[in-house]
């Protein structure tokens, strides 16, 4: 999968250069700053391990953060968008028996990482643009890093002790939807919708017991953004 997605990647960059072409107004580049609002429609295996009972699972929460985007124009219908959100605390819930013998489980927030995922993204946009309303469409690459992962001391109470977490990096395909506003020559407002593949294997570690689950956290970003042109 990996492999695979790091050649779409250079197939996406390469279905851009050709083009790519200068702007008789000069404003080729674009930031832009909003809100992310996730939604993770997870999934996940049950837990496994040692002393492990059947039917232990997991959620995600949901959760917002900052968005920050840097655009390039190619064209009068193409851009090149590479945005990132502001790393977020995820917290990971236990779904499953509400106790495991006296120590509570259902609900309980067990660990909780954060992540830095930017998504390379080479949108198309509908309309010329002097057009006030631009619907677009986008398809691109997210590489998500997790990192501070932690077990809470719910966590450690489930695991029996000091647990140590691993949750390796992923790469997949992202997709996004989304309308843009002009509200001068160099501000317009967007809105969009993505979605996302992340995909990762969750390790914990108690004193050498090993627990293992296998996620798609396949979150669904919805952006509320104004961009500025330069």
């Amino acid at each position: 999968m990996r492999t695979t997605t790091i050649t779409a990647l250079l197939v996406l960059l390469g279905l851009a250069a050709p083009l790519a072409r200068a702007d008789d107004s000069g404003l080729d580049n674009q930031v832009r700053i909003g809100l992310y609002y996730i939604h993770y429609a997870s999934n996940a295996d049950d837990i496994s391990g040692p002393y492990t009972p059947p039917g232990l699972n997991l959620r995600i929460d949901d959760l917002e953060t900052l968005y920050l985007a840097y655009v390039r124009r190619l064209s009068t219908h193409f851009e090149l968008e590479l945005a990132v959100g502001y790393p977020p605390l995820t917290k990971t819930v236990g779904r499953g028996p509400a106790m495991l013998g006296s120590v509570p489980y259902n609900g309980q927030v067990i660990s909780t990482a954060r992540w830095l995922a930017p998504s390379l993204l080479l949108n198309y946009k509908f309309f010329d643009d002097a057009a006030k309303l631009r619907p677009y469409v986008g398809i691109g690459v997210n590489y998500t890093d997790f990192y501070s992962r932690q077990s809470t001391s719910a966590g450690d109470a489930v695991t029996g002790g000091p647990t140590s977490i691993s949750l390796p990096s992923s790469i997949g395909p992202v997709g996004a939807v989304g309308l843009s506003y002009g509200i001068s020559d160099r501000f317009r407002a967007y809105a969009s919708y993505s979605v996302s593949y992340v995909h990762s294997r969750l390790t914990a570690d108690t004193a050498g017991l090993i627990h293992t689950t296998n996620i798609d956290f396949n979150p669904r970003a919805l952006v509320v953004s104004v961009g500025y042109s330069f």
